[in-house]
Parts: C-alpha cells; sequence; structure tokens
C-alpha cells in the first residue's frame, strides 16, 4: 500500500494517479478518443480500476501514439517467479488499445478483435519500471491495427506485439 500525490491511500507507491473509477461511456464518447485519453492524463477523468490493481498506467498520449508504463513487483510472479505473461500482455494491449482510441472520432468506440505477444526477455521485480511505446500501423473506417514494444529502463526490449481492433459508431449493429 502506498499514498498518491494527494495523500489518499492506494493499492502501490509507484501508479501516479490517485482517481480509480469508470467514466459512463455516454460522456466518455462525447468527445474524441484523443480528447478522452487527454482528460485522465490531466486528471479531469479517473484513471481506470485496472490501472491501479495492476501498477500500469498512461504517460503520453498523441493521435496514433501513446505510452504506457508498469512497475512489475512480485504481485505479478507467476509459479516460476518471474513475471505473469499475462501482465506482460496487459501492458501492451492497454497501450495497443489507446493508440487506436486516440484516432476515434466522438461518438466511436473500439474492441480488440485480436492480439499478439511476443515475449522477448523475462522480467522480474528488480527489473524496475517498463515502458510500452505504441504506435498507429492502419486507421481505417471499421479496422484499425497497432503495434507495441515494451522496453527495462536499459532501452532492452522485454516484449512486443501487435493488435487489430473492431470500430463502431454509437448507435449502428455490427
Amino acid at each position: 500500500m502506498g499514498k498518491s500525490p494527494r495523500g489518499e491511500m492506494t493499492l502501490s507507491e509507484h501508479n501516479p494517479f490517485a482517481a480509480f473509477g469508470v467514466v459512463d461511456p455516454a460522456i466518455a464518447t462525447e468527445r474524441t478518443g484523443l480528447d478522452f485519453l487527454k482528460s485522465m492524463l490531466e486528471r479531469r477523468a479517473p484513471s481506470p480500476p485496472f490501472s491501479e490493481t495492476t501498477d500500469i498506467w498512461m504517460v503520453l498520449a498523441e493521435t496514433g501514439r501513446v505510452v504506457f508504463e508498469g512497475m512489475p513487483s512480485a504481485r505479478f510472479y507467476n509459479p516460476m517467479g518471474l513475471i505473469h505473461g499475462g501482465w506482460i500482455a496487459t501492458l501492451l494491449d492497454s497501450c495497443m488499445g489507446c493508440v487506436v482510441q486516440s484516432t476515434l472520432k466522438a461518438a466511436q468506440t473500439y474492441t480488440t478483435i485480436e492480439m499478439k505477444t511476443v515475449f522477448v526477455r523475462a522480467a522480474h521485480e528488480g527489473t524496475g519500471l517498463l515502458r510500452c511505446e505504441g504506435t498507429l500501423l492502419h486507421a481505417g473506417k471499421r479496422i484499425a491495427s497497432s503495434e507495441g514494444k515494451v522496453f527495462d529502463r536499459e532501452g532492452r526490449l522485454i516484449a512486443y506485439g501487435s493488435e487489430t481492433c473492431l470500430i463502431t459508431d454509437l448507435g449502428s449493429r455490427v
């Protein structure tokens, strides 16, 4: 347990965000995807609840480029004493999905339809802060694809992946 910059108790001493919650989808989609992501970065909207639980958070959002960071800890170990691949995949999925979100118009949403993750190097608590950099590969009317790379603090590649998302207009039937 730690304290947020405002002194509130949190699950982690590493996560820089203090407010966690879910924004009503109708409110979230009133603005562009990039505007919504920036509202989280500027603390005008809460970070999603998983961010507090997983020690994964967004640090940068631009159109077609998003950066996340995550702090691996023993809480995320697999039975072999290494960071579970699912935690690293969650870091990648969060980043790559938000890359797609950064391209959305108001009244659009997305969902992941395919994701691939390749693990290059193991991580553990001593690895320290991980950085995931995501970029857009393609943004069409209905399908968008992104890629992400996870690096340790020495700049070594830990994992990489790609993701394809389905874009839908609110009110339309898919």
